[in-house]
């Protein structure tokens, strides 16, 4: 950069490339809104005062923000690749996200964090990286790929590395296992992410002075202010199932504020349309009483600080020329949006495109051998373990019902909510299948299969019976991946994700639409509204990391004792 003539800009004394001219200026530092120009030049913003500019833009008086920042985000939980996913978050005014590529990383190992790296690149949306810290997330089940130390070491010098993603396995981390404490010694001096729910106490204490640094699982006011006491940063999430930010914002004050931020953490693409990114967390907070500008500093500045980007979160002299143009402080609703200086998204709607290139070694990546798959579950009481849902969590209960069976076996009874649930391996023909039942999913005549199981993105499928059930796991092996819905035994609808199992180059608009029109099938065959989204809620059934009850393709586990339990009642 030619910083003579950036100080001759800065000065007046030479235009600036743009100015935005006549703006109400949000500034993060000292909270207040500032009336004049913002100078930019080479992406930079050079200068906030009365400048001239080769290119104007009269902004007439409206309010200018800084760009939004996620915190935490899977960009695989949108089903689209970087680039896809940026033509949905950038209209909201997002212009950076803290990205932790463990779902692809999952299914295809160190490939599939060089792709979601090098697919990342060059495209209007700032994606840093946080290097998965457990592929697996556990033990107990069988992933595509695992991640060791080594792996972690040689992504460490890429530029858009920050440090290492969310610690799932906190018993580990707890309890000194030498493998995790080796992952993290290796990223001490880095951002190192926290997934911890339900840990308080010495636990807690322990799980931070392993170098942790912050926690996006808070659901409940009491933990997210034992965390700030403790010196962690909190992410308030609000994604398309995981819904906790107006619980924690009960617990927010102007003395704790600056270390909290906002993410979405798995968010759908006709969620974001609908209702927003991270502009609709800040819209939350302002509607519960938080003030306005404190809520967009949560979103920019706190984010900036926590993950160590001081070229970012503010408009200010030195900044990345990231912002937003809007109207109205009491709902947050991007107009217009610069990324380094350019005009990238108008009126909801990207302004930019090109065509994506998959590498093979993200592709056909579901190996089934689905003739010798069984669906029986064999009991010899009945008496068993369910899977309880939770509204709008995924979090579950575990449950304790009387089944029907008969020689031996579970049988289906059409009165019952409860359906039965297969988790399958299928990444190395190891052929294993982990049976369970679930109650509150609500379906009938039929079955949903998807090779999204987070995390480890084996096939998981809910279904009222087991043709349907076998008829989903066959055509999910024909597409190579995706989602499938069979109902009164034929394939009702299919959205085929062809990148990992997990994701497809096919158009934001083509997704949305396949979601929201399978979702109103699901609905009609008698989904539980309380369910929320049903693709989230059934992926997550099967992440052995998160209370109570899970399934993985190893068989039923007990979140809280942390290990495989029988699905009959001991």
């Amino acid at each position: 950069m030619d910083y003579k003539r950036i100080t001759k800009i800065a000065r007046g004394e030479l235009e600036a490339e743009l100015v935005l001219k006549n703006a109400k200026i949000i500034n993060v530092y000292n909270g207040e809104i500032e009336s004049g120009d913002i100078a930019i030049d080479h992406g930079k913003i050079v200068g906030v005062g009365s400048y001239q500019g080769k290119v104007e833009h009269d902004i007439k008086g409206k309010y200018v923000a800084p760009g939004f920042i996620d915190g935490h985000v899977h960009i695989e939980s949108s089903m689209l690749t970087p680039f896809g996913f940026a033509r949905i978050v950038v209209p909201k005014g997002t212009t950076t996200i803290i990205a932790d590529p463990h779902e692809i990383a999952n299914v295809c190992g160190n490939e599939g964090i060089k792709f979601m790296l090098d697919a990342s690149d060059d495209i209007p949306l700032n994606v840093y990286m946080m290097i998965p810290s457990c592929v697996p997330a556990m033990k107990d089940e069988n992933s595509g790929a695992v991640i060791d130390s080594k792996d972690i070491e040689s992504f460490m010098d890429h530029p858009r590395v920050l440090g290492l993603g969310e610690v799932m396995d906190y018993p580990s981390v707890i309890y000194g296992d030498d493998l995790m404490h080796e992952k993290i010694e290796l990223m001490r001096g880095r951002i190192i992410d926290g997934h911890a729910p339900d840990v308080m106490g010495n636990d807690l204490n322990a799980y931070i002075a392993s170098g942790v640094m912050t926690d996006h699982e808070c659901t409940y006011k009491e933990s997210m202010l034992e965390r700030i006491r403790k010196g962690m940063y909190v992410h308030l999430r609000e994604g398309s199932q995981t819904r906790n930010t107006n619980a924690l914002l009960a617990g927010l004050n102007k003395d704790n504020i600056n270390r909290v931020l906002f993410c979405t953490d798995d968010k759908h693409p006709f969620d974001i349309k609908k209702e927003g990114h991270i502009n609709f967390n800040v819209n939350l907070a302002i509607k519960a009483g938080i003030d306005p500008i404190d809520a967009i500093k949560m979103a920019t500045i706190n984010a900036a600080t926590c993950y160590g980007l001081p070229h970012l979160g503010g408009i200010a002299p030195g900044k990345d020329a990231d912002l937003f143009i809007f109207s109205n402080l009491d709902k947050i609703e991007p107009e217009t949006v610069y990324f380094k200086g350019q005009i990238v998204a108008q009126n909801d709607e990207a302004l930019f495109d090109k065509k994506i290139d998959v590498p093979l070694s993200v592709l056909n990546t579901v190996h089934l051998d689905f003739y010798k798959i069984s669906f029986d579950l064999k009991l010899s009481s009945n008496q068993v373990k369910v899977i309880g849902l939770v509204p709008n969590n995924i979090t579950t209960k575990e449950l304790i019902r009387n089944v029907k069976v008969e020689n031996e076996t579970f049988i289906y009874d059409a009165d019952v909510d409860i359906l039965k649930l297969a988790v399958i391996e299928r990444h190395h023909h190891i052929g294993n299948v982990g049976i369970g039942l679930v109650e509150g999913f609500g379906i009938k005549n039929g079955a949903l299969a998807m090779t999204i199981a987070h995390d480890s993105h084996n096939l998981i499928i809910v279904g009222s019976n087991d043709n349907d059930m076998r008829i989903a796991l066959e055509k999910i092996n024909e597409i190579q991946g995706g989602i499938v819905l069979v109902e009164d035994g034929k394939v009702s609808e299919y959205l085929k994700l062809e990148v990992g199992g997990i994701m497809t180059t096919q158009s934001e608009e083509f997704v949305q639409n396949t979601l929201l029109s399978m979702k109103e099938k699901i609905e009609k065959m008698g989904l539980n509204p309380a369910v929320g989204d049903p693709f989230i809620s059934l992926a997550f059934l099967a992440l052995p990391v998160i209370p109570d009850l899970k399934l993985t393709d190893r068989g039923l586990f007990d979140v809280k004792q942390f290990k495989i339990t029988s699905i009959e009642k001991e």
